[in-house]
This record gives structure tokens, C-alpha cells and sequence, in this order.
């Protein structure tokens, strides 16, 4: 019988695992008891970025989880399929999909060079793509399967395609894909979902690319991504699908109503990310 407060068991194939968001989701789930296979890049430690496959094995194994460490590009079609394999080989089975690998560059159009152009449709659009393609025949056997995008909702408008036309492009194309295929596998039974973060949150990548420290004091933790994800792959899966989910709003769907718990530095404003619509209005108390 499937606990339905509880990942125990449950194994989880995330994509740009190492470190951040995607890591953060894989304690989350190792806090349960859950199997994680930690699909990414960074397999010796990077001058600046913190976490390799490695580290985060043991990171989810002191949590409570087993944990797959995998080398994993998410343009290598092979590499992928293999991991796969390696995984629901490895765990029996695959429960739980998470496309988090991404790549950013906030330039606008011509200062973005083709070979950034290409790294960012192939990592975020085609990656999440492929990733969900060849995780469909081990989820069609899962009992509560889920696909989730790291990914924002299609709000189609102009002031987020003018400043950085390449990167909106790559990181819709990953939404397209929820929008796709939600209604492709819902039949399966295998929810396909978006999540995205109101704030920015304390990433490598807003710290080294976005804002730095300044930046980082103004966002929210990984965990508030982690909690709102942890809590989708609890649903029933034939009942939570085609939704862009924003992580505090869906959080207040289940009854949170501390979001403080996961400021970086309590009494500084929050910096809004990308991409949140403006009609798409915070739970009461979110942001003070």
C-alpha cells in the first residue's frame, strides 16, 4: 500500500542534480527513504561551483536515501538512455522524473553567440524533451508516476522575450513540453507539471551570474522548491497534471502559511524571478 505522506521506496531520476534546486529536491526526498539518481554533470569538484554527483550521493545518503550517482549531459542521447536504464536496473523502476538541468545566459540578441544559443535549446528544450521521452515506458509501470519542468508558465508576453530572447525561448520550450505532454500521457496516468519560483533563489547561478551575494540575501532557499515539489509527487497522479504550479502559491494550496522559513536573511524584500505573471498574485503574507 502507498504511503501517501511518504516518498519511501519511491525513485527519483533528476537531471542537474548536483547542487541547488535540483539537490535540494533530492534531500527532500531522501528524507523519506527515497531512491535518487543524481543525473548530472560535475563529477570532479569546479572552481566555482560547489557539489559534484558525488557529494550529493552522500549528501542524500546521510538524509536517508540511496543514492546513484550518474554522469549524465542531458545532449547525449545514449548517455541518457543509459542512465535511465542504470536507474529503474538499479531501483526496479523509475517513480519520479525531475528535468531541472539548465543553462542561462541573460544576453540579448546580438550579443548571443550561436554555440550559447545552441548550448541553452539543447540542455533546456531538447534535454527536457528527450529526458521525458525515454523516462515514458519505465513510468507507464509505476504506480504514481510524475514528470516535472523546472520551468515557468506561458505567459506570452513581450517584456520577457525582449531582453533575453534565446534564454525565454529555451526555457518556455521546456514549458511547451509540460503543455504537450500532459495531454499526450494523461491517458498513462503520468502527471506532467511545471514549477517555478516566485523569488529568485540562492543558487550558484544567481550568485555567479545573476546578482551575486546582494542577490543572494534577497532570495529564498532551495527547500521552498523542494517542499512544493515533495508535496506534488505525494498527489495522485492522475489528478495533478498540466499545471504550472508557482512554488509559494501551490505551497499555500497545502496549508502553508510560514513561508519565513525559507528567507535567506528575514527582513530584506524579496527580488522577484523571471517570468511570474502579473495576474499571478502571492498568498496572503507570503512576501512580508
Amino acid at each position: 500500500m502507498t504511503d501517501s505522506k511518504s516518498l519511501k521506496g519511491k525513485t527519483l531520476f533528476i537531471t542537474g542534480a548536483s547542487r541547488g534546486i535540483g539537490l535540494a529536491i533530492g534531500l527532500r526526498a531522501a528524507r523519506d527513504g527515497a531512491n535518487v539518481a543524481i543525473a548530472a554533470k560535475t563529477d570532479t569538484p569546479h572552481p566555482k561551483l560547489d557539489g559534484t554527483i558525488h557529494t550529493a550521493a552522500a549528501a542524500i545518503e546521510a538524509a536517508g536515501g540511496r543514492a546513484l550517482p550518474l554522469i549524465v549531459d542531458v545532449r547525449d542521447e545514449e548517455g541518457v538512455a543509459s542512465a535511465i536504464a542504470r536507474t529503474a536496473e538499479t531501483f526496479g523502476g523509475i517513480d519520479i522524473v525531475v528535468n531541472n538541468a539548465s543553462a542561462i545566459s541573460l544576453t540579448r540578441t546580438p550579443q548571443t553567440e550561436m554555440k550559447r544559443f545552441d548550448l541553452m535549446h539543447q540542455i533546456n528544450t531538447r534535454g527536457t524533451y528527450m529526458v521525458s521521452k525515454h523516462a515514458i515506458p519505465y513510468l507507464e509501470k509505476a504506480p504514481n508516476p510524475h514528470i516535472l519542468m523546472l520551468s515557468p508558465p506561458l505567459d506570452m508576453a513581450e517584456k520577457w522575450f525582449a531582453p533575453h530572447l534565446a534564454y525565454t525561448m529555451a526555457k518556455f520550450g521546456m514549458s511547451l513540453c509540460v503543455l504537450g505532454l500532459a495531454g499526450e500521457l494523461r491517458r498513462q496516468g503520468i502527471a506532467v507539471n511545471a514549477l517555478w519560483p516566485r523569488t529568485t533563489i540562492a543558487t550558484a547561478a544567481v550568485r555567479n551570474l545573476l546578482g551575486g551575494e546582494a542577490l543572494i540575501q534577497a532570495s529564498r532557499t532551495p527547500e521552498i522548491v523542494a517542499d512544493a515539489a515533495h508535496a506534488l509527487f505525494l498527489k495522485p497522479s492522475r489528478e495533478v497534471t498540466g499545471r504550472f504550479l508557482i512554488d509559494d502559491s501551490f505551497l499555500a494550496e497545502q496549508g502553508v502559511t510560514d513561508f519565513t522559513q525559507y528567507r535567506v536573511t528575514p527582513g530584506i524584500p524579496l527580488a522577484p524571478d523571471f517570468f511570474v505573471p502579473d495576474a499571478n498574485t502571492p498568498p496572503s503574507g507570503a512576501l512580508a
